[in-house]
């Protein structure tokens, strides 16, 4: 795959699906199998004869949706509605109501029977193959002027990753895809926050337990198994930077700095990693502006590539000033000042002109460089958050250590310490690196990253009521 598809939404086509009106319901019956085709669906349809039913065996006209259906099934043959009904069977009248939404979307002319939606295009063959033997077909469209196709994240090994994403929005068809490095920036910024090696090897054995579906009533969060083991990993190189082995134990050297030691040190390298990944944000929201509206809103995009011009002159103005060198000072300064000049006007023009503009303009951005400035030190709380982390696990081990040397009994308290200690600090300072590794990642990163929010794919899938052969067996595609 080149890398150009890799770091972008898989590639959607618009398809009509045209079949014989006798055949339209095997047609369903299969894309629903398949799970593959996003169906359009007609607006304000009335309830069919299944979702009536359904409605009466559910709460006697309760306002259920034939779409609540989780365990909703289909079968090959139209099956008697209102056997369906006596019986309670709940399932497939469930898959019977979305089956008669879907019909009821479709154009009919003479005795063809036509229905629009989207498909991934590597999927397009596949899908044609299975309707081919219903006697219909699945044509390609051009995309409707106006209308974005909808954003389906590449599944696989970043698949773990996608929930960062997708918990702040879905990136718009012609963004990103963000996944990859969004997981290995937050995983890094965890680390750098809980970096202990004792800490983060118990992170990776919880990772171990979660890929064997250990404990069974979070056998749901088993796909997440991965960013954990990250979590874990990241805390482990942390940790072995520190000299951290569930505290300062001395057990382990310290490799770059102690934490609470070098408290400046530690501070200072959190907001120059800060600034280089937002750096990096202003580069991926450059090129999302230019996907989205072409170079001639993106040049003047504050999230776009003016805003990129003004933070890597303010960067390196930054950096002469610090090590005393005039000109990369003076050329830094007149890259921010070109790249602020470029946002103001980009903001200006998006006024209504005149004074009230001007304002506006003014007030902006002003915001703007505020903005700027302290998202760049909110990542100072890498380095306040890292050093709490080591402060408690100090605190833990002081006391363990006290407590061993009175005696039998002061053995036993030691090791009560040590357990209950480490478990409180252990989950508090956790629950703390993760939230706070989510809040740099979407108020500092993605808001440079996604300005316009996309539509999720949403492929129509219901399994068949009948047991499928596992030589034939479908496996849908990713929901998104």
């Amino acid at each position: 795959m080149p890398w150009s598809e890799a770091v972008t939404p898989v590639r959607m086509r618009r398809v009509a699906v045209v079949v014989p009106q006798a055949a339209l319901r095997d047609a369903l019956v299969r894309i629903a199998e398949e799970g593959c085709v996003e169906l359009d669906r007609a607006e304000e349809a009335a309830p069919g004869a299944a979702a009536s039913r359904l409605q009466r065996l559910r709460g006697q006209g309760g306002a259920v949706g034939p779409e609540s259906a989780a365990t909703a099934v289909l079968s090959s043959a139209a099956p008697d509605l209102d056997l369906l009904e006596r019986r309670g069977n709940v399932a497939l009248l469930a898959g019977e109501a979305q089956l008669e939404e879907r019909a009821g979307g479709a154009m009919r002319q003479g005795e063809v029977a036509a229905l629009a939606g989207w498909c991934p295009a590597a999927e397009v063959p596949r899908v044609a193959g299975r309707l081919a033997a219903a006697g219909g077909a699945l044509l390609t469209l051009p995309s409707p002027r106006g209308t974005d196709p909808p954003t389906l994240l590449r599944p696989g090994r970043a698949a773990s990753f996608t929930p960062l994403v997708t918990t702040y929005g879905t990136p718009a068809y012609a963004d990103l895809d963000p996944s990859w490095p969004a997981g290995l920036t937050y995983v890094a910024m965890f680390g750098i926050m809980f970096g202990d090696v004792g800490h983060g090897a118990l992170l990776v054995l919880g990772a171990v337990a979660l890929r064997l579906g250990l404990p069974r009533r979070l056998a749901g969060l088993g796909r997440l198994w991965p960013l954990l083991a990250g979590a874990g990993v990241a805390s482990m190189v942390a940790g072995a930077a520190y000299g951290e082995f569930f505290g300062p134990t001395g057990l382990l050297p310290v490799l770059w700095l102690s934490p609470l030691e070098n408290p400046a040190r530690l501070l200072a390298a959190a907001v120059v990693l800060g600034a280089g990944l937002l750096a990096l944000a202003h580069a991926a929201g450059a090129v999302n502006r230019v996907r989205e509206g072409g170079w001639g809103s993106a040049l003047y995009a504050a999230s776009g590539c003016a805003g990129l011009l003004f933070y890597l002159g303010l960067a390196l103005a930054s950096a002469g000033l610090v090590l005393h060198r005039q000109a990369p000072a003076v050329a830094g300064a007149a890259l921010a000042v070109t790249g602020l000049a470029l946002v103001a006007f980009g903001l200006f023009r998006a006024t209504a002109g005149g004074g009230a503009g001007l304002a506006e303009t003014v007030v902006r951005l002003f915001d703007v460089v505020v903005r700027t400035g302290t998202n760049t030190l909110s990542f100072a709380r890498l380095a306040a958050f890292g050093l709490t982390h080591a402060a408690l696990a100090d605190l833990v081990w002081r006391g363990t250590t006290g407590l061993a040397g009175h005696g039998a009994a002061g053995v036993v308290g030691a090791v009560l310490l040590f357990v209950v200690g480490t478990a409180v600090s252990f989950g508090l300072e956790a629950l703390v690196a993760g939230v706070q590794a989510l809040r740099l990642e979407f108020y500092e990163l993605f808001s440079r990253l996604f300005e316009t929010e996309g539509r999720p794919f949403r492929p129509w899938h219901v399994p068949p009521a009948e047991p499928a052969d596992p030589a034939t067996k479908v496996i849908p595609c990713s929901p998104g």
